[in-house]
């Protein structure tokens, strides 16, 4: 049995204490997505499929560029107090470029504004893939996403801000209509091309939380021989966290296995 099995076995337990006292003690995660009306994604049921309620919230973004999060952004503390009201006992912010683009002192403030309005912990998707390279002891890193090249650009400049060397990065240039299923058949084969073309590189980063990625870690670990963090499941690994769980699954990476 996995230690975040056993964790939330001991919190399933416990909440079966509270409900009997008509008390809920389910531990519960608000989170907060760029597109609209977006639900839970797969990848939180089959990393934690117990022990954890997830809630979700869209803020309707119109496209990956700074002027779609312009948009978007005075959204994000208001759906937060929502998801508080919900019954959420921490918020996560789960978009990275979402709230990344404007750098680290930003992506800061963001996550101080939601604390404060709402009480509650928090965190978000961009704090979560830094969390994994710092988790994955990365230096050096190797930068696959999905954005267009300015979008690109400020990861860059974020993880610089970070305390990382960006050795190469590239992306598959979208900007609106989501991620077509012909990218994500190729995001495998796009991602170690990219790692494969700095063999400097101690660590490999895919960010977008668009982008399917669980599935792809260990292959991805096996072939490029480096740890591989991404946005979706590292995210999640970060803000389970802040629910009091370790957050460590096995079957999905080196970070998230001893992490």
């Amino acid at each position: 049995m996995t230690g975040s099995r056993r964790e939330f076995l001991k919190v399933g337990a416990a909440g079966l204490t509270f409900a009997a006292a008509g008390v809920s003690a389910e531990p519960v995660l608000g989170m907060i997505f760029p597109p609209a009306n977006y639900p839970v994604p797969p990848e939180a049921h089959l990393m934690y499929p117990s022990g954890v309620r997830f809630l979700a919230a869209g803020l309707g973004l119109p496209s990956m560029t700074p002027a779609g999060y312009d948009s978007v952004i005075d959204k994000i503390v208001p759906e937060a107090r929502k998801l508080a009201g919900q019954g959420a006992t921490a918020i996560s912010v789960m978009g990275t470029s979402l709230t990344f683009y404007k750098g680290a002192a930003f992506n800061q403030k963001l996550t101080e504004d939601v604390h404060k309005a709402t009480g509650l912990p928090a965190t978000t998707m961009s704090t979560g893939i830094i969390a994994g390279l710092k988790a994955a002891g990365a230096r050096r890193v190797a930068v696959a996403t999905a954005y267009n090249v300015d979008v690109t650009d400020r990861l860059c400049v974020f993880l610089k801000e970070s305390g990382f060397e960006v050795l190469v990065s590239k992306g598959l240039g979208v900007e609106a209509g989501g991620i077509p299923q012909a990218m994500q058949d190729h995001l495998l084969e796009f991602s170690a091309q990219v790692k494969e073309s700095s063999p400097e590189a101690d660590s490999l980063l895919i960010s977008c939380g668009a982008l399917k990625t669980l599935e792809l870690i260990v292959p991805l670990e096996k072939r490029c021989k480096v740890p591989v963090v991404s946005s979706t499941p590292h995210a999640l690994w970060n803000s389970v966290r802040l629910l009091g769980l370790n957050g460590r699954v096995q079957g999905y990476g080196s970070v998230l296995e001893r992490s």
